[in-house]
């Protein structure tokens, strides 16, 4: 009996104990249960900075302060031999999808030092009108797949409805409704009346040394191209056009964007004072095609794909953060490699 007795007790404490063991689990179970539907709950209903959940909004700023630290944005890009280059993929219509007149480029400059005393200073840059045609039929508008370029793909992204209309936007310009994609207008667009500079690709591009170089262009969806670009640096354009000082420090931002509105993009300004960020003027030794963003296009190894805005037809210096395309869309607004 003592012997029995002993186990019946010893069981007994066995039970206990596993129950109590099992009641903490299943009380940590549950905890750990609630606290990741609440985390869920946070991402997907919490507050949001331009369709971000703001933790995630958050952990991008902390991404991008880390990558500022480490690489400080100055270090260069490797270069290949042109023997390596590829034809650069069409990907990304936004702002291309009618034809653009040579004769009828500008690029506008607002926030340019000392711009009133400039001959292509314009007390109102928004007053200019852009002419477009249709593109050719056989004129590849591009797509957003890592397919190559063809007419197929003309055909599918074709614009429909995309002629101009003589209507006043919401800022009163005048001009034809901007930011007709997905994104939307930017809040960074320029407001009617704005001062600044209407500057021809003569009145800059001779002025300026050519560069010529072979690099690698990264796009989000995971491929990568090493190119051929041609055109001038954008250190260099900025010291022909350098930005009124504001509170006597240059502006921490230049806010880029496509003549119809449609695209844009924000950088900080040491990034385009990089050596290797380019105006681009040429890929593969070629002038640039319309799908390619002729005449005037970005191109810099510290950032993905996304920022490198083609038919560049707007560059404004500011010290507020612009607004930008695809971080309205839930992208990186940093965008770093």
């Amino acid at each position: 009996m003592a012997v029995n007795e002993t186990e019946n007790a010893a069981d007994a404490e066995v039970l206990a104990a596993s129950r109590r063991r099992t009641r903490r689990a299943f009380v940590g179970f549950g905890l750990a249960a609630a606290g990741a539907y609440g985390v869920r709950s946070y991402l997907q209903d919490g507050p949001q900075q331009q369709m971000i959940p703001g933790l995630l909004h958050d952990g991008y700023g902390a991404n991008a302060a880390v990558s500022r630290t480490v690489f400080r944005e100055h270090a260069l890009a490797p270069t290949y031999p042109a023997s390596r280059a590829e034809a650069l993929r069409v990907n990304g219509v936004v702002g291309l999808k009618r034809a653009l007149k040579p004769d009828s480029y500008r690029l506008q400059m607002v926030g340019v030092k000392d711009a009133p005393a400039h001959p292509r200073y314009v007390p109102d840059v928004t007053a200019w009108e852009y002419a477009y045609t249709d593109l050719p039929p056989d004129e590849d508008q591009g797509h957003d797949t890592k397919t190559d370029p063809s007419k197929a793909s003309s055909t599918k992204m074709a614009p429909e409805g995309m002629q101009a209309k003589a209507e006043q936007d919401d800022n009163g310009t005048g001009r034809a409704p901007r930011g007709q994609e997905e994104a939307g207008e930017s809040d960074s667009t320029l407001s009617r009346n704005t001062p600044g500079l209407l500057l021809q690709l003569e009145d800059f591009l001779p002025k300026l040394p050519r560069h010529e170089l072979v690099l690698q262009f990264k796009c989000i969806e995971g491929w990568s191209q090493v190119a051929q670009f041609g055109g001038v640096r954008m250190a260099d354009f900025l010291d022909l056009y350098p930005p009124e000082p504001i509170e006597g420090r240059d502006p921490k931002y230049v806010y880029l964007e496509t003549p119809d509105g449609d695209y844009y993009v924000g950088y900080d300004l040491h990034v385009l004072r990089h050596p290797q960020t380019l105006l681009v003027t040429e890929l593969a030794g070629k002038p640039l095609t319309q799908e390619h963003g002729a005449p005037l296009r970005l191109y810099t190894p510290l950032k993905y794909g996304y920022k490198q805005i083609k038919r560049i037809g707007l560059i404004a210096y500011t010290n507020d953060k612009p607004d930008d395309y695809w971080a309205r869309l839930g992208y990186d607004w940093y965008a770093g490699l």
